[in-house]
């Protein structure tokens, strides 16, 4: 199968866009995420889809607590600043909870999550997440990836 033509069909999908962050070395570390989803309610856990060849998962892997940061439709710069390379956090507003995860200001949602599990899927792992705390805001709308580009809900 042509991966060109199977990662053009799989852009054909909208998804959520999650900002994965943790502190190392006690500097935020983080990624964004589009393959992203609520797994169970009891436990409480969520999944992100990560590439074998990120070098920033090593890092996070080993972070006490690991923050998810639903972005918001507003926050499309920050989105691809965590994509990008170099200094991810350069410009963007974030804080810590006390547990240490990293979250972004002014997402839509926010979850204090541990690693649970991680599962090999191809060129793929899928981390797990178990969630401890969780903050929402209901009138904030979340920022969509569809068609390889950030997009906004009509």
């Amino acid at each position: 199968m042509d991966p060109t033509v199977l990662r053009a069909a799989f852009a054909r999908f909208p998804s959520g866009v999650v900002a994965l962050s943790g502190l190392a070395s006690g500097k935020p570390v983080g990624m964004a995420v589009s393959a992203f989803a609520s797994i169970s309610l009891e436990p409480p856990l969520l999944a992100a889809s990560i590439q074998r060849t990120s070098t920033t998962w090593p890092i996070l892997r080993g972070a006490a607590a690991l923050g998810v940061s639903v972005l918001a439709e507003h926050q499309g710069d920050v989105g691809r600043r965590l994509s990008g390379r170099g200094d991810r956090f350069t410009g963007v507003d974030w804080t810590t909870s006390g547990s240490g995860a990293v979250f972004i200001q002014g997402a839509a949602a926010r979850f204090d999550c541990t690693l649970h599990q991680e599962v090999a899927a191809g060129d793929h792992v899928i981390a797990l997440l178990k969630v401890e705390a969780v903050e929402f805001r209901p009138a904030t709308r979340p920022l969509v990836f569809h068609g390889s580009g950030f997009r906004q809900l009509a």
